[in-house]
Order: C-alpha cells, then structure tokens, then sequence
C-alpha cells in the first residue's frame, strides 16, 4: 500500500483536506466543509469542521499538515480553553493599534529592520494590544496565544495538548524576528501591555516531525496558507504567485530577507527557510461578486459583459477598495468607480471590476519587483503564476496578461494550500534536504497584447484619492 499523507487547508471559507500520495503527488481523495463566516469567529468551529474534512481520510495518513490562514488570534486559558472567539486577518479595528506599535517600536525603519515587516491591522500584534485596552480581563484569562493552524494542530496531535508552529506563520505575527529567527517577547509584551503570554514551540529544521496523532501519524509543523502554497505550486526564487480569493496576495519565493519601511511589501519567512515577501489586498474576489450581484449576472454572464467592453472600460475606472484596504494601507477607504456617462454600458461596469482587481494586484507585483529587483534578472519576476478560485473566471485570464504586461501562467485547477501542506507532512516523512518534487501538470501560459493605459488610469485615481476615508 502506497505511503498517503494528509494535508489539510483550515481558510477564512472552510476546512479542505487532501489525502496525496507520498511519492508522486498524485491526490487519493479530497473533502472539505465549511466555516462561519465573518472576521470574528468560535475556533471550535474549525475543529468541528476539521471533523467533518477528515473523515475516512486521516486514519489512511502516515503524516499530515495544517495549512491555514495566517494572523488570526486565539486566546486560550490554563486549561486549554478557549477565552473569546479569534479575530481573524480580515479584522480591521486594530487599525490605529498599529500605528501605535509602530511609534513604540521606534518608527517604520527600526520596526521593519526588526521585524522584517510592518506591522497593519492584520497582524495578529495589533489585535493582542486592540484586546488589551479594550478586552484586559480577555488577556487577563489567557495563557497563551495560538495561530489558526496552531489551533487546529494542537486538536490533531494525541492529547490534543501540542503547542508548536512555525517560521513562516509565526513571521506574520508582529512578534516574531526575521532577523533574529526567533521570538521577540519584548515585542509580545509591547502588543499585551506587559503580560506574558506562551508562545509555541518553533521547529529546528522545517521537515521536523512535531508531534503525533493518536494513531501515531506524524505531524509536520504546519505553516500559513500563502507559505503553504508556495510550497504546493513548487515555486523557486523569483518566482510570483497571485492568489485570487478572498484576499488577493502577490507572493514571491526569495533567498534575501526583504526589509520594506513603506509597509507595502511584508517580509515574510516561507516554510522552506527563505522568505516570502508579499503584497496582500482585502479585496479580491469580492470585487466581482459585487459586480455580479450588481448586474445581475452569474460568472460567465460577468465575463461575457466584460469580454465585450474594450480596453479602459470605455473611460470607467474603479478603485476597488469596498472594505478598507491593506495595499495600499487604507483601512477606512471605499471604492470609488469614476468615469461614467451616459454611454456607460453594463459591459463597461464589468470590465472596470475586472481591470480593478487586475490593477490592483498589478501594484502588489510591481511591490515586490520594486524591493527586490536587485535579485531579479532584468529587475522582474522569473514567473508570474496566477491561482484562486477567481482565476478560474475566462475574463481574469483574458486580461491578467494585458494589465500586467507580460506572460501570465494559469496553474491548474487545485487545493494548493492542502497540497503544500501535504508536500510537508510528506518531507516530514523522509527528513530529507529538500521537500520531495512533485510535478504540477495542465497549466497554461497565456499572453496578449498590453493595455498600460488601464493601469494608468488606475494609478492616476489611486493618487487622487489618497486622502478620502
């Protein structure tokens, strides 16, 4: 019988878990179930959902991993218990707690050097010190403080009582140190106004086997979902994924720690022993359901309008910034949609959503490029490789390439966060050098021709909108 692992992606939507054969890679059988929505959430509904997820396919797994999404702040007492629901990365109260951490740290320069990013309202430092000066009897209870993932390893593992994560989560936390590659307590006190919380158990090595399951499957440590992924798309040094989901994240593998003071890029470690600077969007896949819902059409019928709009969407532009955003960091913004006449059409409207989203994650390439190109032959992106559930939509890959300038690879069709999390668990297993190679077969690479006065016209209403909330 083949050696089977499990990886398992615990997202903002649901629980996935994709039982993979060890060696090749090749998917068994995959199971998902949901989540509540919200950015306030029980994190015991992700177990009861991990439950559901892992039926039948756990006790098959010589290994598993968890991948899942990053920043998110569970609380829990002496016992073990939970204190109040999580706040998740999507959570923005904590706004002005960041700027605050910032100032305490010594300004954006000496936090970033520190840190290796910026701290902005995702960031699970900022949410501990917003429960600090609004919830102090929260903390006063807790004990210690937990990743989504942790969480959801911690149910896996015999006992039920593991307390481990890893670089590339923890580096997503504001309290870990890029530079150091460890834990900044001091930094922790900083967000909790001076208690002590535990924190987990960081491993030596990536491949590390961190605990066990009560059948005694090993448990890899685990990482977030944007490292996870990376690793399930087998990605190299310079190349970019951009994942339209929920969020929209622009993720490139590097080997030189980034250090961006502006904030716009943050510096993430990876799950191999790099890093994974990213420049991340609140809103992505939103943008069209909120064209789709406002016109009235299902998906195709969204790419059908836009498809039949030209280029600049017949002089409409639309910043998609509906639920504040975070690159740009603007936490209070709206959207702003200009350029209407009375020749407007429906397709123009669908075509600005679109372009929107695509320039917006435009600007996050151009980020990571900006910061990097030293690294970069020619100062650009080895690969652009684009995921997500929006990047199945044919208007996305039809004008990915024309707003982006340049070729863009569509990957195809897969839970790459369960699979990166698989590919985990799987190294775990051999303990080798490097994670096992797994070939990625049926993707696409497409071009067209490019449409830069798109993107220019965004970054003209981006500029002139820097000051509206």
């Amino acid at each position: 019988m083949p050696t089977a692992v499990l990886g398992i992606d615990s997202s903002t939507q649901a629980t996935k878990a994709v039982l993979v054969d060890a060696e090749s890679g090749e998917v068994l059988a995959e199971q998902r179930a949901p989540h509540p929505g919200g950015t306030e959430v029980d994190p015991r509904a992700w177990i009861d959902a991990l439950g559901t997820a892992c039926e039948g396919l756990l006790e098959r797994a010589d290994a598993v991993s968890v991948g899942g999404q990053q920043h998110g702040m569970v609380l829990l007492d002496g016992d073990g218990e939970v204190v109040r629901p999580a706040l998740l990365w999507n959570d923005t109260r904590s706004a002005p707690q960041a700027a605050a951490l910032i100032e305490d740290i010594g300004g954006a320069a000496a936090t970033v050097d520190r840190i290796g990013s910026l701290p902005v309202a995702s960031l699970t430092a900022t949410k501990l010190r917003w429960i600090a000066e609004n919830e102090p009897e929260s903390l006063d209870r807790a004990e210690r403080v937990l990743l989504p993932h942790d969480f959801v390893s911690r149910r896996l593992s015999a006992g039920g009582d593991a307390f481990f994560t890893d670089r590339g989560d923890a580096s997503g936390t504001g309290y870990y140190s890029t530079r150091e590659e460890g834990w900044d307590h001091e930094l922790l006190r900083l967000a909790t106004g001076g208690r002590d919380l535990a924190l987990p158990e960081l491993p030596a090595a990536p491949q590390q086997v961190m605990a066990r399951t009560a059948s005694g499957a090993a448990i890899a440590a685990g990482t977030g979902d944007n490292m996870a992924a990376a690793l399930g798309l087998s990605l190299g040094p310079g190349d970019v994924s951009v994942s339209i989901g929920t969020s929209g994240v622009c993720a490139m593998v590097s080997d030189a720690r980034p250090a961006d003071a502006s904030g716009t890029v943050t510096g993430f470690a990876d799950a191999t022993g790099r890093f994974l600077p990213m420049a991340t969007t609140i809103n992505a896949a939103r943008i069209l359901d909120f064209a789709r819902e406002l016109l009235q059409v299902d998906f195709a019928g969204l790419a059908d309008l836009t498809l039949a709009s030209e280029p600049g969407a017949g002089g409409v532009t639309l910043l998609p910034y509906f639920d504040g955003e975070r690159t740009p960091n603007r936490p209070t913004a709206r959207a702003t949609l200009q350029g209407m006449s009375t020749a407007t059409t429906r397709g123009d409207i669908a075509r600005a959503a679109v372009e929107g989203l695509l320039c917006s994650l435009a600007d996050g390439i151009s980020a990571l490029e900006d910061l990097l190109g030293d690294s970069l032959p020619g100062g650009r992106a080895r690969r652009i490789v684009l995921i997500g559930g929006a990047a199945q939509n044919e208007a996305v890959r039809r004008l990915a390439p024309a707003v982006f300038g340049r070729e863009v690879t569509i990957a195809p069709e897969g839970e790459y966060v369960a699979l990166g999390a698989a590919r985990q668990a799987a190294w775990a297993l051999t303990g080798d050098d490097e994670p096992p190679a797994w070939e990625i077969a049926g993707g696409r690479t497409l071009t067209a021709e490019p449409t830069p006065q798109v993107m220019d016209a965004y970054r003209q209403l981006k500029e002139r909108t820097s000051e509206w909330t």
